[in-house]
């Protein structure tokens, strides 16, 4: 599947592969030049047309750029309900291949939509940890939505280590680190999502020592 038709049979309407494009050209230029990004384990990222989880830790704002760029074509984002009603910002987003959720109550539309992005096998970026985690005994504790979800729908998921993005004020060399795939269990049961979750995170954890 070409740029073209991927944006032809997104799951996102307001997607426009030009202003992804666009944003990614620059942000990645930003993320090179200014902050030295090293990008590690590209070899481990899917072709485009599979459904695959990109599960990351999650320190800064800047970790849906930072990692978005470092895949080689366009997926969709998690972004919290509320940017979607900043001025222009909600808007870009959407371009973008952003959509919303609630991160504090459970939110069944956006797992929905998960759930159709994935079954559409394209990929999708979020943060098992359910939000930014700056505090040490939070970090890497992970909640079952994305084990749920990969169980759910079959899809890969390739844990996701991100370096220094908490120090991204201060201009330090950054780090994104692609693990091996990991595949869902079989026939899972309820019991097998939090435990998924909790081995993603594991693996998580490990790219980030």
């Amino acid at each position: 599947m070409n740029e073209s038709e991927h944006g032809k049979h997104c799951i996102n309407p307001d997607y426009n592969p030009v202003f992804y494009f666009f944003g990614r050209g620059f942000t990645n230029l930003a993320f090179n030049l200014i902050w030295r990004r090293q990008t590690c384990g590209r070899e481990h990222i899917p072709p485009m047309g599979r459904s695959v989880i990109f599960a990351a830790n999650h320190r800064s704002l800047a970790d849906p750029n930072l990692v978005g760029t470092s895949i080689g074509y366009p997926i969709h984002f998690f972004a919290k309900a509320e940017l979607f009603d900043v001025p222009v910002l909600g808007w870009y987003i959407r371009k973008v291949n952003a959509f919303p959720v609630r991160r504090i109550e459970s939110d069944i539309s956006a797992f929905k939509t998960a759930q159709r992005i994935l079954k559409n096998n394209e990929g999708l970026l979020l943060f098992p940890e359910g939000g930014r985690r700056l505090e040490p005994e939070k970090q890497f504790v992970g909640k079952a939505g994305v084990g749920m979800l990969a169980c759910k729908t079959g899809a890969t998921v390739v844990p996701v280590g991100i370096v220094n993005s908490d120090k991204f004020p201060r201009l330090t060399k950054l780090q994104v680190r692609f693990g091996k795939p990991m595949t869902p269990p079989a026939s899972p049961t309820k019991d097998d999502y939090q435990r998924f979750s909790d081995e993603i995170m594991a693996r998580i954890q490990d790219l980030c020592r």
